[in-house]
Parts: structure tokens; sequence; C-alpha cells
């Protein structure tokens, strides 16, 4: 049985409004989280989070890049200062040396893998390698192609002079690669041919890989599996990823396309549902997600276009740009199911066929088996709805997949009660449509 993933969050700071980190702290245990990755080593920061219980992923700046390839005794110095003060009362994990170097404008490539070395000849000297992990974060604009995810491979003029040297130095220490990876962008970008379900975990046609036939539910699965194929190309079969950082923007410019606060809140929802409740990759299903969402707080003083300044789960004063759980608790205790538009908060008129306000109740393949079989069971027994069409040998029995049996019973169910806000949810198992589902032969009802 795979293990579930785990959730961060991205502590940005490029704001003049935020709370103190000690405020943030309790923000953060309060909503259960206990990973949370800075972009620098800022003495406030890390002394606020000490006995904090959070485990902290911290970085070296890319100008420090240079300095840091150039001498250890620049990085002793450094590790000395921002790294031994403070842990193992606070929680250091992980070292992110630079941040998206390959993009830089500055041109610190050449030192990113030196730099990683010394960081980590420094980490040996003071003894603290066995619980401090060192990388450093990509884009998937690293990839030279990345479609489909099967042909994933980096940039031909990176993988010699970096790629490989930094896998191996990955592989040498036991690390694993930090990827940042926004479905947002490539779906802004794209929006004529990927489709928005698609990018927001929410249910969809998938995307069917051409060389190995594993099918793809979301477009963030489809990324990262472009990395694996990526680096197994260049012989790193095994090579673990961290998500460093995704989201979606709650506000953005009128060309960017799907920024809002409704498929933020979709997006990011549905993420965590998918790593708290799922398994890996198609193409890794045993390597649990692990995944930081960007980011904590809107940051008003971020440069950039407006979803920039427009990713934060919270206010800086601490309100929820959207609600959404974090926890595998808040996700039983409060079901809200983020695989949805506004429809679902209102109640429909039953009005007869057409497309008048209809609406139809699907499951959700990422609530999982139980939870499917929970809410089947359910409508077909004390929730009274006629299931003789999804038994074997009935039209509407898919033996492929339990989604689609529970589509047609809880779509039953939902018509039942009369189209009625909250009788499409089950606890996150079920959510409104305004297409007509179609499974095989089975013709679903559309109302009386």
């Amino acid at each position: 049985m795979a293990h579930s993933g785990s959730i961060g969050i991205n502590y940005g700071r490029v704001a003049d409004d935020l709370p103190s980190p000690a405020e943030v702290v309790q923000l953060l245990k309060a909503q259960g989280v206990t990973k949370t990755k800075i972009f620098d080593t800022d003495a406030t920061v890390l002394s606020a989070f000490s006995g904090s219980d959070i485990t902290i992923t911290v970085a070296l700046p890319n100008e420090h890049l240079s300095e840091a390839a150039g001498s250890q005794s620049f990085t002793d110095t450094w590790v000395q200062s921002n790294i031994l003060p403070y842990h193992p009362n606070t929680l250091i994990d992980a070292i992110a040396v630079g941040n998206e170097v390959f993009s830089d404008p500055q041109n610190t490539t050449p030192f990113l893998v030196p730099a990683m070395k010394n960081i980590y000849a420094s980490l040996v000297k003071y003894n603290v390698t066995s619980s401090i992990k060192v990388s450093s974060p990509v884009t998937l604009g690293s990839l030279g192609t990345s479609y489909p995810s099967s042909s994933g491979s980096f940039k031909s003029d990176l993988v010699e002079p970096v790629i490989k040297p930094l896998l191996s130095f990955l592989k040498q220490t036991g690390s694993y690669l930090m990827v940042n990876a926004y479905p947002f962008f490539a779906y802004t970008a794209n929006a004529d041919v990927i489709s928005l379900e698609y990018a927001l975990f929410k249910n969809n046609a998938s995307v069917t890989d051409p060389n190995n036939g594993l099918v793809y539910k979301s477009l963030l699965e489809a990324q990262l599996d472009a990395v694996f194929a990526a680096m197994t190309a260049v012989g790193f079969k095994d090579m673990k990823i961290v998500v460093t950082e995704t989201g979606w923007p709650s506000k953005g410019d009128e060309n960017e396309i799907g920024a809002g606060k409704e498929n933020a809140a979709a997006y990011n929802g549905n993420l965590v549902r998918r790593v708290l409740t799922g398994s890996g990759t198609p193409l890794r299903p045993d390597e649990p997600l692990n995944v930081f969402i960007f980011a904590l707080f809107n940051e008003n003083q971020k440069p950039g276009p407006t979803s920039e300044k427009n990713y934060g789960l919270f206010y800086p004063n601490e309100a929820k740009v959207y609600d959404i759980p974090l926890t595998l608790k808040g996700l039983n205790d409060r079901p809200i199911m983020m695989n949805v538009s506004k429809i679902q908060v209102v109640s429909q008129p039953s009005s007869g066929g057409g497309d008048g306000g209809q609406t139809w109740c699907v499951a959700n393949g990422m609530a999982g088996v139980e939870q499917l079989q929970k809410a089947l069971d359910y409508v077909c027994g004390e929730g009274g709805v006629d299931c003789r069409q999804i038994q074997p040998g009935a039209m509407c029995y898919d033996a492929n997949t339990l989604e689609a049996r529970a589509s047609y019973a809880l779509n039953g169910y939902y018509e039942k009660n009369a189209r009625g806000s909250g009788t499409c949810n089950f606890g996150g198992a079920a959510y409104v449509v305004t297409q007509p589902p179609k499974f095989g032969n089975c013709e679903f009802s559309t109302g009386h």
C-alpha cells in the first residue's frame, strides 16, 4: 500500500503588512500544518519556529551562489551563522541552494553544483547532514520536452554542464530534486488546448500517454512524470522529487485566463485531497507526493502581474482568502468538495431537460474507493435510489469503474431530492457538473 504524501506551505514575505513570525507559527499550528518553506534564513523567522515542531526548508539566495561556489570558508561561515544557532530546536530539514537558478537573469547556473557541494561539505564538518538535505528548486522550464510525459527530457544545453552533476550530487547525498510546478502557467498559456477541469484536478476526460498507455487525470501529475522521465533519460531512474512550489492565484490581470478565487480554491483544495488521500503519480505510483503550496499570504510587494501578489491562502490579516482543509482530519471533519463551481451551493430549480440550469451529480474519483463505496451503499440503501441498472449485466454496470456506477447512483439520489443544495456532496465523494455525464451506454437521468 503506497503511503499518502504531505502538504507544506511556502511562507513568502515580499510584503509590508504581514503578521509577525511568531503569529505565523500560531496560524500554521492552528491549521495543522507541520511543514513550511522560506526563501532565506531570516533570524527572526528561524527563532520564532524554535520548539514549534514545524519543519522548515531554508534557502541560500541566488545572489550568494558565486561566493558559495568559490569558497568553503564562505559556506562554513554561512552554516555557522544561519543554521547552527537554530538547529535542531528549529527543525531545519532542507536547504534550497538557489531558486530556479536556470532562469536567473544573472546567469548563476555554473555556480549551482559547486555551491551545493560546499554547503554540504560545511554541513558534514559540523555534523548535521543526517537531518538536513541539500537540493535546489528547478522549474518545468528546465525541460526541453514535457509532452507526452513519457517523452520528458531536459534541455540539451543543461544536461552535461549541470543536470547530470546535480542529480549525481543528490544521489550521492541521499537527497531529492526540488521541483516548482504550476499547472496555472501551462493552462493560462494554452487554455485553448488544456481543459480547466484537467488543470484543477476536476472530473475530466483524462489524457492517455500514447507511448505507455498511462492515464492522467490531472495536469500536475503529467508535469511531474515528465520530470521523472527526463531524469530516467539521463540515467537517474530512482531519484525522488518534492514539489517545492505549486499553487493557483485568486486574482489576476485580464489576460491571465483562469486566475480567480473559485479556481484557486478548487486547485488547492483538490490538490490537498489528492496528496493526502492518494498515492503517487501514474509513473511512480508508490512514491508519495510531497508538496508545498505557494503561498501562505498574498504578498503586496511582489513584482510582475497581478497574479503574483495573489497566491496566498490567507490575507495578511490572517483571514482566509477561501476555505479549504489542509489536513486529513480537516478533509474528514469538514468535507467541503472543492471540485465544484458555484453551482453546487446554489439550489437549482428542478427544471426539465435542456440546459436551462440543468445539473448532474457525479462521483469524485479522487475521493478514494472507500468513500465512493460508502456513498454508493448509502444511496442504494437508505437513500432509496433504484440501483438495478448498475448491477452486473445491466446497462450501467461498468466492471472497470466504481466511479461510473457511483456516478449513476449518486445522480439518482440528487434527482430524487430535486437537485437541492447539499444533496451532491457525500463527504466530498461527489460534485455537481453542468454537462451530462457519459459513461459507456449509460443514460443519466435528466430530471422530471
